[in-house]
């Protein structure tokens, strides 16, 4: 299947979104984020790119992923029909590799040898470390402390695909504080490195870059539905994070006005706690990691610490283009907690045979709730964006069980 980096709608001013997004760096990054944003406007329109990326999408990362239909789920819940798209399926095990893969061959064609990530899940980094290895280039992945023990075994896949693991002690040890020790990095080694930011997040032009390598869901998704169904879904559900799998679920049913677009947030322990990452629902317009957006933060305007069973949504802030979405009401945005999402991780599992990651299983929790608002010859997309292997010790401690993967 043909990716296209061109379609849809695009900011009306470049890295702008609304009033969210922009390029608030310093001044030693300013260079390195230019030429990023130049090397990206001009491959995006090159063909021979367009056709390396589709080519490695297709025979590498095994696109494209399955659409496939839930129907015991849908049976279980009553009213609408359930489809799953089918993320966990690629290679990795996640949609990391899509962004991945053309991030990776633009720094290629920029002349650079080494590629860094931040990573909370672990899915980023493995991805990241991955293609690194396919493509020949070193791989430096930066995550939280606190994260390397929750996803022991992505730490020892990446360091077995030959990347270099740094835990990061400062902080909450979680994905921000892997994200600013990245860019931390990156500030010192502009010449040879790209900064392989992993979600719709950071400065311009990433968040519109990530989410244009993401978009191939989307792309993929309404075709999909439209064959098997003869109708575009009623809504479609994702969780979020930074929002880089929501966004690419999205992007190509933004212009369908009956499509609702849901993005189910980490509420933790619940929305109305302190440990809690529910972004737009209890944060305010902020600036943090190089980016105008919505974040957790204190009464003094710092970056409140957060918390998630998830590692990949355990983070204070959302992408900017989610922020004026959710400011403009084309999408709507939820809170989802542990327990919720632990119950639809395991009904899944039960159901259908399909074990998502806890990332994913938030989505499928608030598909839960409002399946039975719709009829019987109405659709809802799940996006699956990662697999679970990562998270069954980690739930079956959640539940009681003596499981330990470190």
């Amino acid at each position: 299947m043909e990716t296209n980096l061109n379609s849809g709608a695009k900011p009306l001013d470049p890295g702008r979104f609304g009033e969210f997004g922009g390029r608030y760096i310093p001044e030693t990054l300013m260079n390195a984020v230019l030429e990023v944003e130049e090397g990206y406007r001009y491959y995006k329109d090159d063909p021979e790119f367009q056709a390396e990326v589709t080519k490695m999408l297709n025979e590498y990362a095994g696109r494209p992923s399955l659409l496939t239909y839930a129907p015991r789920l849908t049976e279980k819940l009553g009213g609408a029909k359930i489809y799953l798209k089918r993320e966990d399926l690629n290679h990795t095990g996640s949609h990391k590799i899509n962004n991945v893969i053309g991030q990776a061959l633009l720094a290629k064609r920029l002349g650079k040898t080494r590629l860094i990530a931040e990573t909370g899940a672990g899915q980023h980094g493995v991805a990241t470390a991955t293609v690194a290895a396919y493509l020949g280039m070193d791989c430096d992945v930066y995550m939280g402390r606190e994260d390397t023990k929750r996803q022991a075994l992505n730490v020892y896949r990446m360091k077995l695909l030959g990347a270099t693991v740094h835990p990061v002690d400062s902080g909450t040890a979680t994905l921000k504080d892997a994200v600013n020790a990245a860019m931390r990095e990156w500030t010192r080694n502009v010449a040879d490195t790209h900064y392989l930011i992993g979600s719709v997040m950071g400065p311009a032009p990433f968040p519109e870059m990530v989410r244009d390598f993401q978009s191939i869901i989307s792309k993929e998704a309404r075709a999909q539905i439209l064959e098997a169904e003869g109708r575009l879904p009623s809504a479609v559900i994702a969780c979020v994070g930074g929002g880089s799998n929501a966004m690419g679920a999205f992007y190509n049913f933004i212009p369908d006005e009956g499509v609702r677009l849901i993005g189910c947030e980490a509420a933790g322990r619940g929305a109305d706690t302190f440990e809690t990452a529910a972004t737009i629902t209890t944060g305010s317009v902020g600036i943090f990691h190089g980016m105008k957006s919505l974040f957790c933060q204190d009464e003094n305007g710092q970056i409140a610490p957060v918390y998630s069973i998830s590692a990949g949504l355990d983070y204070p802030g959302i992408g900017p283009e989610h922020a004026m979405l959710n400011a403009s009401g084309r999408a709507e945005y939820v809170p989802v907690t542990d327990d919720e999402a632990v119950d639809a991780f395991e009904l899944l599992s039960r159901t259908e045979g399909i074990i998502p990651a806890i990332e994913s299983a938030h989505a499928v929790a608030h598909a839960v709730k409002i399946a039975g608002e719709f009829g019987p010859d109405e659709n809802i997309i799940i996006n699956i964006s990662g697999r679970g292997d990562k998270d069954v010790a980690a739930i079956g401690r959640y539940r009681g069980e003596d499981l330990y993967d470190e």
